[in-house]
């Protein structure tokens, strides 16, 4: 049955039961969005929803393994079944892997984890929901890269971005170039599809060393979330503005 009787915008964010992930909830919640908060943890996932409502989103849970076919499977048949369409999906589940990760000692199942959850995860989700997305009268997609990722930042000498790195920095660079070929493959479509950088947030991903909340990096992805027809596609942003490949 379709609920989405009333025209608001609707919204996924996979990994959303914690960090950024639930800021970005939190964040197109106060817009008057219906938001979906994906996550693999049950309690988890339908805490964050109790406190989004509590705050006074409209937000819902919505049971998601970006790693597995079958969950990614499950969760667009959800939203088809319940709204018709999906509006904006911002692909936030990511996973570090562990520290430290230098090249020449790397776990290579762990390099296999983060690029499984990263990238392929980021695909899987997206391919999943295509079809809702293409429904909508303002599609967007929104990747969580980071700086890291940046070819050129990392090949500064004087730009900082953290230690010698074999799986998660690797594959923030491989999620940017696949967004890239969303952007291409989906120009003619309305659908725009970015990359947001949050700036190094204090979070479980990072032993919460980060120097900015959850809250502020959440900023640049609901910015990308409400672009405007038009709007940039295939592009990198932090809060500041465009980021180098």
């Amino acid at each position: 049955m379709n609920e989405n009787t009333n025209g608001r915008t609707v919204a996924l964010v996979t990994g959303a039961n914690k960090g950024i992930g639930y800021e970005i909830a939190a964040g197109l919640g106060a817009l008057g969005w219906q938001v979906g908060v994906g996550a693999r943890d049950e309690r988890r996932r339908e805490d964050a929803v109790r406190a989004l409502r509590a705050g006074g989103a409209d937000a819902f849970g919505v049971p998601l393994d970006v790693t597995d076919d079958d969950s990614a499977t499950a969760a667009a048949e959800l939203l088809a079944e319940r709204f018709g369409r999906l509006d904006v999906l911002v692909n936030n589940a990511a996973v570090a892997g562990g520290w430290s990760q230098q090249p020449s000692t790397a776990d290579l199942a762990a390099v296999r984890l983060v690029m499984e959850t990263n990238v392929l995860g980021v695909i899987r989700m997206t391919n999943a929901v295509l079809p809702l997305l293409r429904r909508s009268a303002a599609p967007r997609i929104v990747n969580m890269s980071s700086a890291v990722g940046s070819l050129t930042l990392q090949s500064d000498p004087e730009a900082f971005t953290g230690p010698a790195s074999a799986a998660y920095g690797p594959s923030k660079t491989l999620l940017n170039a696949v967004t890239l070929q969303y952007a291409k493959e989906l120009s003619d479509t309305g659908i725009l599809v970015n990359l947001a950088c949050p700036g190094y947030c204090d979070t479980d991903l990072n032993g919460h060393r980060g120097t900015r909340t959850p809250a502020q990096g959440a900023v640049i992805a609901v910015r990308l979330a409400t672009l405007p027809a038009g709007g940039p596609n295939g592009q990198f942003f932090n809060e500041d503005g465009p980021l180098p490949w």
